[in-house]
């Protein structure tokens, strides 16, 4: 047994809730780091204390000094990554801030302009918002030297007052008949054409001239070097010429007058220039610095002192471009072509536009797969002021569009994030009852109609702008006019059953429905109206909101037939082998013949045979032979669309508008 301990070495007794042995303490004690550090921002990567640094309290970090101001370009569809290399800053920051604001985003994310501009104020940014063309313009512009800039053609706009001879005067021109094929004698389209003069080019931009083409023709001036006001001499100044010198001065673009028709006995050339006098165009003669010219398209007198003048004027101008640099253009028109797709006319008016070019217009992206001059030739390259069909779109831009030569990758960017928006505003539509024109005036005595859709189809995209623009203006306090859809091309099935559920009727401008559509518009009661003439819309839009229709000319579909094959048959013209499709063709209805979905010419039959024999009439499936009167340019692939007109007056017409026939 051992010996007891003594009493001084005896281990004390350990009291209640307290320890037994006190904890040693450590050699070494590391700071302790804030989470947080005192601007609020989470600190991702600590550092580690330096060895020997000792019980030193953490230091204290600064807060950041403010960013210098900073100028920020910024286009639409800008992604997270573009904008924080433009602010220098990285690309986390900017995420950290969208989240903090709610928005959850990822690195290569499109932006829309407000967010992508309050995001760059957030980091002192000074932001300029530009489109893609025009941020690709002024880095163009930056490179360009003087020994770059090479002399240009001019480009000319006809511009003036509808019937005072624009088109005859460019036909005199280049030597071509245009007016005589359009409808009702006035030029609807836009047409551009190139023009050998004394072994220099000039480009000549036709441009409508009736009143409701005025945005066409704003778009013309703005293209243009030097505008060509047409006057008639037997005329004088009207309101279409008044806003022509508008647009041309808005523009900031030289005049040069032409006063046309002056072989006529009751032209006064002198009275044309005081009252041009009075709008702002001094004649040169008289002191002023604009240049008149005295010209007669019917008779071709007075054609080269107006090329030699408009020669003149383009050298004091001092037109240049580089043709080195990536294409820039604008779209004049454009159009869907059966056999070749999408077909845009541009004019060039920077750079060499090249097959292989990827390029964007709007909200279209493309390649250039083939370039067409306005003779139908293939063009290999387009240099500066040049005029060109381009084949190689994926869909149909607006007139007016920017054409801009861009890398692939970032024109598909910039054209899905434009449709992407297209599309969220296509979706906003209402529905509503459906009505036809001539029920319209009853419904508003009642108090029924509020509103009135319109579902424009057209044969060109200019119309389609025009008619888009124009309708809407007809608006009055009872009903609003608004447009919920719109295209080019024939009255497709898609249309019909968008203006059978939003209660729209269908304006078909130069385009015919085809046969589906127009058995889906009698099964859905969806009223088409189809035209040829731009002013016949509105006044006929005009008197049904009125109540003052005229007797309503119904047409009453009989037959359609397609053509095999055409024969040369002396004495008789152009004969058409004809398949009868569908219903009967009539030899004493009328006939429009139809290609590509636009109608070409609408007459009678001159003949109709089967075999050798006269027929007054052939049934569907069995071949015939047709011949057209007055036309002799039918083709392989054509539709004989064969129909019956018949007058009602507006109250019998909306009587029966419970199952209506196509109408015109």
């Amino acid at each position: 047994m051992l010996p007891p301990l003594p009493l001084d070495k005896v281990p004390p007794k350990a009291e209640p809730g307290k320890p037994l042995y006190t904890r040693r303490p450590t050699q070494r004690q590391r700071p302790v780091l804030d989470k947080r550090e005192i601007e609020g921002e989470r600190k991702l990567h600590p550092t580690r204390q330096r060895p020997g640094a000792g019980r030193a309290a953490a230091a204290v970090i600064a807060p950041p000094e403010p960013r210098a101001p900073r100028d920020v370009t910024i286009t639409e569809g800008i992604t997270i990554r573009e904008l924080a290399e433009k602010l220098d800053v990285r690309a986390k920051e900017l995420l950290k801030t969208l989240l903090d604001r709610g928005v959850f985003a990822s690195i290569n994310q499109a932006l829309d302009v407000p967010t992508a501009t309050t995001l760059a104020e957030a980091f002192s940014g000074v932001v300029n918002v530009v489109s893609l063309e025009e941020e690709m313009v002024l880095e163009v512009a930056k490179e360009e030297t003087k020994e770059s800039l090479k002399p240009r053609p001019p480009v000319v706009t006809v511009m003036g007052h509808v019937d005072h001879g624009k088109t005859s005067l460019l036909d005199a021109i280049r030597s071509e008949d245009v007016a005589a094929g359009e409808a009702g004698g006035i030029t609807q389209h836009i047409g551009a054409y190139k023009v050998q003069v004394n072994n220099r080019s000039v480009v000549f931009i036709d441009t409508p001239g009736h009143e409701a083409f005025t945005r066409m023709r704003a778009r013309g001036a703005k293209v243009t070097d030097i505008v060509v006001l047409v006057v008639a001499a037997d005329d004088g100044v009207m309101p279409q010429t008044k806003e022509a010198i508008d647009h041309a001065k808005a523009a900031n673009v030289a005049i040069v007058v032409a006063i046309n028709k002056i072989d006529k006995p009751e032209a006064q050339p002198e009275r044309v220039k005081r009252q041009l006098a009075d709008n702002g165009l001094l004649p040169a003669e008289w002191g002023g610095d604009t240049e008149f010219v005295e010209v007669s398209a019917k008779q071709k007198t007075g054609i080269e002192k107006l090329l030699e003048t408009l020669l003149l004027v383009a050298d004091l101008r001092e037109l240049k471009a580089n043709p080195d640099a990536p294409a820039t253009g604008t779209v004049l028109e454009s159009r869907v072509d059966k056999g070749r797709g999408p077909v845009a006319t541009i004019l060039v008016q920077n750079g060499t536009l090249r097959p292989g070019d990827f390029f964007i217009c709007g909200a279209v992206f493309g390649k250039v797969r083939a370039m067409f001059d306005d003779h139908g030739r293939t063009v290999q390259d387009a240099p500066p002021s040049t005029p060109v069909e381009v084949l190689g779109l994926q869909g149909v831009p607006e007139a007016g569009d920017n054409f801009q030569v861009t890398d692939e990758a970032k024109a598909r960017h910039i054209v899905e994030y434009r449709q992407g928006k297209q599309r969220d505003a296509a979706l906003a539509r209402t529905s509503g009852a459906r009505i036809t024109l001539d029920q319209l005036h009853e419904q508003l005595k009642s108090g029924d109609v509020k509103e009135l859709g319109i579902v424009i189809k057209a044969d060109v995209q200019g119309s389609v702008e025009v008619l888009s623009e124009m309708l809407p203006k007809l608006s009055t306090d009872q009903v609003k006019l608004k447009i919920i859809g719109s295209g080019v091309g024939a009255v497709t099935e898609n249309d019909i059953l968008l203006a059978s559920a939003s209660g729209a009727i269908v304006i078909a401008f130069g385009v015919r429905p085809d046969r589906k559509a127009m058995d889906l518009a009698q099964q859905e009661h969806v009223d088409i109206r189809t035209h040829n003439i731009i002013y016949e819309v509105s006044d006929e839009i005009k008197k049904a909101m009125e109540g003052l229709l005229e007797p309503v000319i119904q047409e009453t579909y009989v037959g359609r037939a397609e053509v095999r094959n055409t024969f040369r048959v002396k004495g008789a013209g152009t004969v058409a082998g004809c398949y009868v499709v569908d219903g009967v063709l009539k030899r004493d209805a009328q006939v429009r013949v139809v290609r590509d979905g636009a109608i070409v010419y609408t007459s009678k039959l001159s003949s109709l045979k089967r075999f050798k024999d006269d027929a007054s009439e052939v049934r569907t499936g069995f071949e015939c032979g047709a011949g057209i009167a007055n036309f002799n340019d039918v083709k392989v692939g054509d539709i004989l669309e064969c129909f019956q007109v018949t007058k009602l007056s507006a109250a019998d017409a909306a009587a029966q508008s419970t199952a209506p026939a196509s109408r015109r």
